[in-house]
């Protein structure tokens, strides 16, 4: 048997201090999980249940900063792009009804990621009771740092996270302002979809977000894991 085309590469994120590649199976995101940014989209903060988008794994960007950051080409049938730091959790294993005590377990490492929107396209989605799908899993809308092991980097439950647009500070937050928590997080989704090896979790993002233009410079970070550097272009 062969197949008709040339099958598609197989999308990885680069591993911190080696060679090695981190294949990617799929990519969700959970939305609004700190409460300032639930405020500033016009939401009630109060914890509700979580809800979660994907983009797909080949949205992806090498953007670490450690490999001199990535371009992002500003997309085409929108005017307002908008940056929205997140913490990145990679699954290592995976699972059908994972206990949040043994969610862990299933955590190969941490990075830092940007979830790139449309929001104009998003808004529109919102209003017409659509999908999500242009404002969120468009070409290079998850640029991604690289991502470290979880035996350097710890469970990753408190540290600063912040966006710099040009050099001004723009999101700044906590990990310990996570409404959801990492493990809540993959227990919760592991009862909607059977979690996989490779797969990716963005795990939401502090309020401040904003729109971006083209000849922007966005530096980001979240401490314990190297950094990402984006140059929209």
């Amino acid at each position: 048997m062969t197949y008709v085309i040339t099958p598609p590469a197989v999308p990885a994120v680069a591993i911190a201090g080696t060679d090695d590649l981190f294949p990617v199976n799929r990519v969700y995101c959970v939305g609004r999980n700190y409460a300032a940014h639930a405020i500033e989209m016009g939401h009630d903060p109060d914890r509700e249940d979580p809800f979660f988008f994907k983009k797909a794994p080949d949205n992806l960007l090498a953007a670490s900063a450690l490999d001199g950051g990535g371009d992002f080409p500003y997309p085409p049938k929108t005017s307002d792009v908008h940056h929205e730091i997140e913490l990145v959790a990679a699954l290592g294993a995976g699972g059908r009804d994972i206990a949040v005590d043994a969610a862990m377990d299933c955590v190969w490492g941490f990075g830092v990621g940007i979830d790139m929107t449309r929001r104009d396209l998003q808004g529109e989605a919102k209003k017409a009771g659509r999908p999500w799908d242009t404002g969120k899993a468009f070409d290079h809308a998850a640029p991604i740092g690289r991502l470290h092991p979880i035996a350097e980097t710890g469970p990753m439950e408190h540290g600063a996270i912040w966006v710099d647009v040009n050099g001004e500070r723009r999101q700044e937050g906590d990990l310990n302002q996570l409404i959801w928590k990492v493990p809540e997080m993959i227990s919760y989704l592991s009862g909607l979809f059977t979690l996989q090896p490779g797969d990716l979790i963005f795990t939401g993002t502090p309020s401040g977000v904003g729109p971006v233009i083209a000849g922007d410079v966005l530096s980001g970070g979240v401490d314990g894991v190297s950094g990402i550097e984006v140059r929209v272009v």
